[in-house]
């Protein structure tokens, strides 16, 4: 999938003030994923948040600078995946995920988070989540 020329410059646009506070941006992303769905906690028991934070605002931030093409980055994403169903990972997370990564986005930004700026993002996160997904059903025919 790729995105359109206006969806990389929204994606890059609301990144640049996001990005500002990476640490305050996960923060709030994964107290609204909690929020959303309790049951998701336990598979972060042993995390260590911040680091965790700091991972997820990377990866972000990689999807951003590759939204031109992201072909480079399909292979990690799908990788990623298929790690993802060993920590317990379903496929309807991937959901619940993209929910709360819209929301918290949305809180951020205030009115900077226009229905253009949004449907960026679901498109951006459409592409990251399908290719997961995939590696994780890739990864469960393998177990299988």
């Amino acid at each position: 999938m790729s995105l359109t020329p206006q969806n990389i410059s929204d994606i890059r646009d609301s990144w640049q003030a996001l990005a500002a506070e990476p640490e305050a941006l996960t923060a709030d992303f994964y107290q609204t994923l909690f929020r959303h769905d309790p049951a998701l906690r336990p598979l972060f028991g042993a995390t260590d948040m911040a680091a965790q934070g700091r991972k997820l605002a990377a990866a972000i931030a990689l999807v951003v600078k590759s939204a031109d093409d992201l072909a480079p980055v399909l292979a990690p994403l799908e990788a990623l995946g298929a790690r993802h169903v060993a920590y317990g990972v379903q496929d309807g997370d991937y959901d619940t995920v993209g929910a709360a990564l819209i929301e918290t986005m949305s809180r951020r930004l205030g009115a900077r988070f226009t229905p253009a700026t949004r449907d960026a993002w679901l498109a951006a996160y459409g592409a990251v989540a399908g290719t997961m997904l995939a590696g994780a059903a890739a990864a469960r025919r393998k177990s299988a």
